[in-house]
């Protein structure tokens, strides 16, 4: 079987993310969605890839179904196992839900406008939602208009709305927990908010110095909620321990362009993931100590990068901020050795890697560990 499978689409696919497993599933993840941006007809799209009931392989990803989205797909979350929240550059919020009997697409939910410009009119011109995290039934968005909204499945109106939450753009969000979110914005700052507090400021601010460098993604360590992933214009890399000052523990050199997402794996959180306008996704691994590997494992078409101690600040406590002697290096695989176009967005989840270009095509790695 092929390591990777991949699929042309003929659309540039801005986000691919896996459909949650049920909590006691076993098997690898088999359902992937798809939002395109940069085309006359922009999509959603359901696929299925593996195997079928009969144990036959389906090798490149099937389509299941898929519906039309207005404006560019900017972000897009999964709800539950059949909804699908998704950010478009007119500045509505859309839920879809897939319904599995027939294999089908249907809105299920919209906010309008969600994100706009005000101007003097008073009238409201669509501003793009970049970005969005569900925590069901809660849904939060940020967008170009620096507003940070917070929604509820099911209910028409917003729960929360914090007008002019940055003065620039907001590019990213995540929860840190249930009540607490970090935006990342165009001018190389982190803010966490707090929903229990009534005042629309930021509890803490943090940033990198210097330079005011725009960061395009955000992730949280699934385990320690402190440690959080930031990626941005410079291609570069930062972990931030927000326990601690307001600058970043480590400063990685990643990529030679924009990062566009980074996370780390949800059950394996020493490995993480980036990927850039450059073409390229790496995997970063601070699992073992490089040493011990056998040398064949370096073969083969990936480049293996080392950074010694020095380079990333005494290394990385928990794997990434950790001060241990034995952790000399980290190991960064590029996954895609001859890279043409951007590499807007990638998911993992178990054995399995999504990601997609705009190349106009789609890929699937299910052995990504072996």
């Amino acid at each position: 079987m092929e390591e990777v499978s991949a699929r042309f689409v003929a659309q540039k696919i801005s986000k691919a993310r896996w459909r949650p497993l049920p909590a006691a599933a076993l098997q690898p993840p088999d359902i992937f969605a798809t939002g395109s941006w940069d085309n006359e007809d922009n999509r959603l799209a359901l696929w299925a890839v593996g195997e079928l009931g009969s144990g036959e392989y389906l090798g490149e990803p099937q389509l299941l179904c898929d519906i039309g989205h207005d404006g560019d797909v900017m972000d897009m979350q999964f709800l539950d196992q059949e909804r699908i929240v998704v950010a478009s550059s007119t500045g509505s919020v859309t839920v879809f839900r897939h319904h599995q009997n027939n294999q089908t697409l249907s809105v299920n939910q919209r906010w309008e406008k969600a994100h706009c410009h005000v101007d003097q009119d008073t009238s409201c011109g669509g501003a793009a939602c970049t970005g969005v995290i569900c925590n069901n039934p809660e849904i939060v968005t940020v967008g170009e208009d620096g507003r940070i909204n917070l929604f509820r499945a099911d209910q028409k109106d917003a729960v929360r709305t914090i007008d002019n939450a940055d003065s620039s753009t907001l590019h990213a969000v995540t929860f840190l927990r249930t009540t607490e979110i970090l935006t990342v914005n165009s001018i190389g700052q982190l803010k966490i908010w707090d929903f229990r507090q009534q005042r629309n400021e930021p509890s803490q601010i943090f940033s990198l110095t210097g330079e005011r460098v725009p960061l395009h993604c955000v992730d949280r360590h699934p385990n320690q909620q402190h440690i959080v992933a930031t990626g941005g214009q410079d291609g570069m890399l930062s972990i931030w321990d927000i326990r601690q000052g307001t600058m970043p523990v480590s400063l990685l050199n990643a990529h030679e362009a924009e990062m566009w997402e980074v996370h780390f794996h949800p059950s394996n959180p020493d490995h993480l993931f980036t990927c850039s306008e450059d073409g390229s996704l790496w995997h970063w691994d601070t699992s073992t100590d490089i040493s011990e590997k056998p040398s064949f494992l370096h073969q083969g078409g990936r480049s293996t990068a080392y950074l010694s101690h020095n380079t990333i600040n005494q290394s990385v406590v928990c794997a990434w901020l950790n001060n241990d002697p034995t952790k000399d290096r980290m190991e960064i695989t590029n996954l895609i050795p001859n890279q043409t176009l951007s590499v807007n967005s990638l998911d993992v989840l178990g054995p399995c890697l999504v990601y997609g270009t705009d190349a106009e095509a789609i890929y699937v790695n299910r052995q990504l560990f072996s």
